[in-house]
């Protein structure tokens, strides 16, 4: 059966395969992301009725009309995916409050942003699921990008508080972790491990979250890795070069 599903941060990476598969499956998609020109290569000879709408997730405003206007467009709302996310490089001794900043805005409050907008819709509906992709550097304070680690660690736990909160009202909320992926975020960076595309990993969520899984890692391998990395004692773990 169709669904009526919207995708944030559409333009490139998991995100992009994630629209991209949704829409050969016949689904009836809202794509958003800032870069209008690679939504439209999204999916130009679809059948169905899709909207590819330029966006901004850091102008918090404009996400309560934008949702609304994309759920009277697709006639309804099945299924939201939170796909935006930004990681910038940061040097060993550097500590960039702009480039900071931009990392939590677009992978935390940008999240909530939308998400929020979401669960207050699917709470009336009583029907719905939220998938947020977050990730597996959200699982502990790495040195290499404190703020990154942290903007994932906080959506990670915004999403666990949205399924307890939404969860008896029959509303299904997931947070995915993948581990290392190949995209536009990951291109140049050495010594990356058991690398998958996005296409690939797109199609590993799609198919946990119907199958209702909540919470996974992609590829599922990653997860017993996180728990070897959560288990480490913090005075060992700051000695590690994680």
């Amino acid at each position: 059966m169709a669904k009526k599903i919207i995708v944030v941060g559409a333009s490139s990476g998991i995100g992009k395969e994630i629209a991209t598969q949704l829409i050969a499956e016949g689904h009836q998609v809202a794509a958003f992301a800032r870069r209008e020109k690679e939504l439209k290569k999204i999916a130009p000879s679809s059948k169905t009725k899709n909207l590819f709408v330029k966006h901004d997730v850091t102008e918090y405003s404009k996400v309560p009309g934008e949702f609304s206007k994309a759920v009277k467009a697709l006639g309804g709302l099945d299924e939201i995916y939170y796909a935006s996310g930004v990681m910038h490089r940061v040097g060993p001794e550097e500590f960039p409050v702009q480039k900071d900043l931009e990392m939590l805005e677009v992978n935390l409050l940008g999240c909530v942003a939308w998400l929020d907008s979401a669960a207050a819709y699917f709470q009336e509906k009583k029907a719905g699921k939220i998938i947020g992709i977050s990730s597996i550097a959200g699982d502990r304070g790495r040195r290499g990008n404190p703020v990154y680690n942290a903007s994932k660690a906080g959506m990670s736990t915004y999403l666990e508080a949205l399924r307890n909160r939404l969860a008896v009202q029959g509303i299904q909320v997931v947070t995915v972790k993948p581990g290392m992926i190949q995209t536009p975020m990951t291109e140049g960076l050495s010594g990356l491990m058991w690398l998958i595309t996005a296409k690939e990993a797109a199609q590993v969520i799609l198919a946990k979250v119907n199958a209702g899984r909540e919470v996974f890692y992609v590829p599922a391998r990653w997860a017993i890795v996180s728990l070897i990395i959560r288990l480490i004692p913090s005075f060992i773990f700051r000695r590690l070069s994680v």
